[in-house]
Formats: C-alpha cells, sequence, structure tokens
C-alpha cells in the first residue's frame, strides 16, 4: 500500500541521486577522453572575441542563410589559423569569433568579406600526397612568414606569359605546379591577391591548378539555384546569372575560351572548375556534371553568398590574457566561496542540525552541477564564462530558499502542537507548492532571459536556469529524505540539536494556555 501524502521512503529516494551521481560521472571519466574539467570561456582562459556586426546595403536586417553561409566561410578561415578550441557562433545579426590561448590575433583579420573570383584554368594536374602535419601551432606562430612563402611560391608573376587574353604558363610553371602540394592548414587562405596568378588546390585536395589573374569578382554573381537533372541527362545542375557588368565580361570570357576551364574560387580553394561548351552571352550559365542533389546546393550556396552580400563591422574586439583570466576566475570562485560561507554559518546558527543538512545538499548540489558542466561542455560545446559564474552564485540563494522554504513550514507545523516527526510529512506537502511555484518563475524568467538576450547575458541566463532545475533535484531526492531519517533517530531529533527546542516550547505553552482558557470558560 501506498504511504500517507507527504510520507516517503528515503532510502529509495537516496538511492535514486546516488545512481544518478554514479552515471553521471561515468559519462565524465568514460567518454569524451575523461578529462573532468568544464570548458572554460575566453575570459576566464585568456584569448580573443571578435564581435563582427552584419550590414545590408539597404538596412535591411541579413537572411538567415546568408548569415549561415557567412559563418561557414569565416569558420574555415578560422580553423586555418591552426589553433584548437575555435569558435564561430551566430549571436542574432553577429558573428562572434573567439580563438583561446595566446594566438588570435589575427581573428580581428577575419572579418573581411570572404574572396570569390573567376579565374582562368592554365593548367591541372592530379594532386600529390601533402607532407606530413606541421606541429601544432606552427601554422599560427609564424603566419606573416607563411603567408610571404606561399605567396612568393604560389603567386610568382613568372609562373605565367602573356597578358590579357594571350595568358600561358610560363616554362617553368610544370615544374612548379608539380612541386607544389595540397595542404590541410593552407596559410594564403583568404590572403591571395587577385591581381598576380595562382597555384591552388579543389576543395577535396584530389586537383591541382596553375590558374590566372582573377578576371570577374564573385560580387558579381547575381543568384545561383540548384536544378534537378534535365530530361535525358543525369546529375544536378547549377544555374547562375550575373548582374549586368559581370554579364558583358563572362560573354567576352566564353566566346574567347570555348573548351577551356574557368575556376571558381573562394579563399584560394576551387570549389568548381567547369570547361565552356560554348560562349553565352545572356549570363545565364549551366554548371553540370555528375553532382548530387546535396553538391549542387553547397555549390549554389558557395556562388550565391561566396562573396557575400553583406559587409561586417568589428563591433567589438576584445583580448583577454591568460593572467587576467585566471585572476577573475579566481575573483568568481572567492565570491562563490564567501556566498557559500555566509549561508553555512547563517544555516548552522539558525537551524543547527537542519542547517548542517542544508549544507550537505548544497555540496552534492555543486558536485552534479560540476559533472553536467562538464558534459555540456563536450556535448554542445557550453562554454563557462564570468557571466555563468554569477548565474551560479546567484543559484546558491536560490537553492537556499528552497530550504528556508521548508524548514520554515516545518515550524509553522510544531508551533500548531504537531511533533518533528508528523510535521515534516505534512510541512512538506505544503512547502513543495511554494518550492515548485518559485522555481518555476525563476526558471521561466531564466528562459525569457535567455531567448530575448544576446552574449554574455545568454550565458547567465542558461547557468541560472540549469542549476534551478538540478535545484528541485537535490531538494526532492536529498533534502526531504534527509530530514525524513533524521525525525526517526531519538538523538538527531532533540530539540535541542534540531533547533527546534523553542518552537516547541512555545508551542507547549500555547496549548497550556488553551486549557486554562478552557478550564476558565467550563468553570464559568
Amino acid at each position: 500500500m501506498a504511504p500517507p501524502a507527504g510520507r516517503i521512503r528515503p532510502g529509495r529516494y537516496l538511492g535514486f541521486f546516488v545512481l544518478i551521481v554514479v552515471v553521471l560521472y561515468a559519462l565524465v571519466f568514460f567518454t569524451g577522453g575523461g578529462k573532468p574539467t568544464p570548458k572554460l570561456g575566453i575570459d576566464l582562459q585568456g584569448g580573443t572575441r571578435v564581435t563582427l556586426t552584419a550590414r545590408t546595403p539597404d538596412g535591411s536586417a541579413p537572411s538567415k542563410d546568408s548569415l549561415n553561409q557567412a559563418r561557414q566561410i569565416i569558420e574555415r578561415r578560422v580553423n586555418g589559423i591552426g589553433v584548437s578550441g575555435t569558435e564561430v557562433i551566430l549571436d542574432g545579426n553577429n558573428i562572434v569569433i573567439t580563438v583561446p590561448g595566446a594566438q588570435g590575433d589575427q581573428a580581428k583579420k577575419l572579418g573581411q568579406t570572404a574572396k570569390l573570383g573567376i579565374r582562368k584554368v592554365l593548367d591541372a594536374q592530379q594532386a600529390t600526397a601533402p607532407p606530413a602535419a606541421p606541429p601544432p601551432g606552427t601554422a599560427a606562430e609564424q603566419s606573416a612568414q607563411a603567408i610571404q612563402q606561399a605567396k612568393a611560391t604560389r603567386q610568382d608573376p613568372a609562373l605565367v606569359t602573356g597578358s590579357g587574353d594571350g595568358l600561358a604558363p610560363a616554362a617553368t610553371a610544370q615544374q612548379a605546379l608539380s612541386a607544389f602540394t595540397c595542404s590541410t592548414q593552407d596559410p594564403l587562405q583568404g590572403n591571395d591577391d587577385p591581381n598576380l596568378p595562382l597555384l591552388a588546390c579543389s576543395q577535396d585536395g584530389a586537383q591541382k591548378y596553375l590558374l590566372g589573374p582573377v578576371f570577374l569578382q564573385g560580387t558579381e554573381i547575381d543568384n545561383a539555384v540548384s536544378s534537378p537533372p534535365a530530361q535525358g541527362k543525369a546529375g544536378w545542375t547549377v544555374d547562375l546569372t550575373f548582374k549586368s557588368g559581370g554579364r558583358s565580361t563572362w560573354a567576352d570570357f566564353t566566346t574567347k575560351n570555348i573548351n577551356q576551364q574557368a575556376a571558381f574560387v573562394l579563399d584560394t580553394q576551387v570549389v568548381s572548375a567547369p570547361t565552356v561548351q560554348n560562349a553565352i552571352v545572356d549570363g545565364n550559365t549551366q554548371i553540370s556534371g555528375q553532382f548530387t542533389q546535396q553538391q549542387t546546393k553547397d555549390l549554389a550556396d558557395i556562388l550565391k553568398y561566396g562573396s557575400l552580400p553583406l559587409s561586417f563591422t568589428s563591433s567589438d574586439a576584445t583580448t583577454v590574457s591568460a593572467t587576467l583570466g585566471l585572476a577573475s576566475l579566481e575573483a568568481g570562485l572567492i565570491a562563490g566561496g564567501v556566498g557559500l560561507a555566509l549561508v553555512f554559518v547563517y544555516c548552522l546558527f539558525y537551524y543547527r542540525l537542519l542547517g548542517a543538512l542544508t549544507i550537505v545538499s548544497l555540496a552534492l548540489s555543486g558536485v552534479v552541477v560540476y559533472g553536467v558542466l562538464v558534459l555540456l561542455g563536450r556535448w554542445i560545446g557550453f562554454t563557462l564564462d564570468l557571466a555563468g559564474v554569477a548565474g551560479f552564485i546567484i543559484s546558491i540563494g536560490v537553492t537556499a530558499d528552497s530550504f528556508v522554504v521548508f524548514f520554515e513550514r516545518l515550524k509553522d507545523e510544531i508551533r500548531e502542537g504537531r511533533t518533528f516527526r508528523s510535521a515534516v510529512p505534512r510541512g512538506w506537502v505544503r512547502a513543495r507548492r511554494t518550492i515548485l511555484a518559485s522555481d518555476a518563475v525563476m526558471f521561466l524568467a531564466s528562459a525569457v532571459l535567455y531567448a530575448i538576450a544576446v552574449g554574455d547575458v545568454q550565458g547567465f541566463a542558461f547557468t541560472l536556469g540549469m542549476s534551478t532545475v538540478l535545484d528541485l533535484v537535490v531538494v526532492f531526492l536529498v533534502t526531504h529524505p534527509l530530514v525524513v531519517l533524521a525525525t526517526r533517530s531519538k538523538s538527531l531529533s532533540n530539540p535541542k540539536l534540531t533547533g527546534l527546542g523553542g518552537v516547541q516550547t512555545l508551542a507547549t505553552q500555547r496549548r497550556a494556555s488553551r486549557k486554562a482558557a478552557a478550564a476558565a470558560a467550563k468553570e464559568a
């Protein structure tokens, strides 16, 4: 038979909580490398954060598609820096770039609009295997030198002869192209000179090319769409249209270069190199091949948004040293420690044994919160920053408030004449409604703040909301069962130990006063 309302089997609740902790830390230690440390934001570990604000020519809000494509392009540039842990996220109409550590100076230059240009293919070969990968951090530490070396070898004017439509590979071009290898990290990415020839690779690294200077900028592309296969033909296609200026340039090129290739180059990578089949004078161009639907969609997006219909302004660029980040973390931990100490002192002074149970509950809450932070950092990339630390510090008060509501309800029950043991189930039934309502309001406020806020404020709202949910777990599975166990022990339920002696004395006096008043009324 089920126990009466408010009466529970505390062993089951505590056992379930222990199971949760065991599973949680099994995931912490046996997944994701087993390193039990949360992912820290750059304001705690040091690094660079750049916020780029998107603008459109007419001042309207940029489309979600263009922002997503811009994020992908900038993310490729950030990854080219060669530093692990970099992150590029959308924050409203902003793109936020974070580079941890002391190697993020180049992040401030990554807001340049991605460069898409069309170059003539002068020669092409199968790509050779790349050399051994450089040590971690080399590309970032020697970036300027690597870019200059790449320009000297891959954009040497001597690679081509002639000019205009008479461009041709120079005598040394074959040797230079053969010696050129395709690397996963390209120091020249986004830094090539459009007025010089270029040695470049396809995006999949299978082909390498000798290309002439850019003869048509990607900004002249008006639209690009993915189209299904025409009747009797295999493979999806990309239908491309140019603006008026680009249309005439493209018509001139295709007229003079039938059976020649034109390379669409995005940040030094060849995304497509179709062969010109015939002169295209109306600007309507079709790129065909053995493409899948997804391949043509990706290619159309690159051609459409490679040179973005947006401009970016650097609205914020912050560099935080590792020393400052460590000092900020220490300050946050000290603030949290002081807050906890004050709560502990107050609870022990005012509630005694019940205060000790509060301390145990807060400690176990901290254990759960830490494990969840580690896993969220691995699974969704959540980073703990100073705003998040502030959210956790405030949540200490939220959690302690739940204990106070419960304990004060117990006192009310005891004032009405009930014993400590009988007061707990009745007091819990009434207190939990208040606790649930209070935490629901706090969680709702955190959710609304997270939805409408941006940047650091979102981190604050996220940690505060998460702590509110975990507060309910601890109160229901730990605090309440521990208080029930205390009522079943004669020594632990001693009024002097529980701090409820004064309340029980007051209840005894009230009962005596009521009895005396009743006796006096009877005699009268």
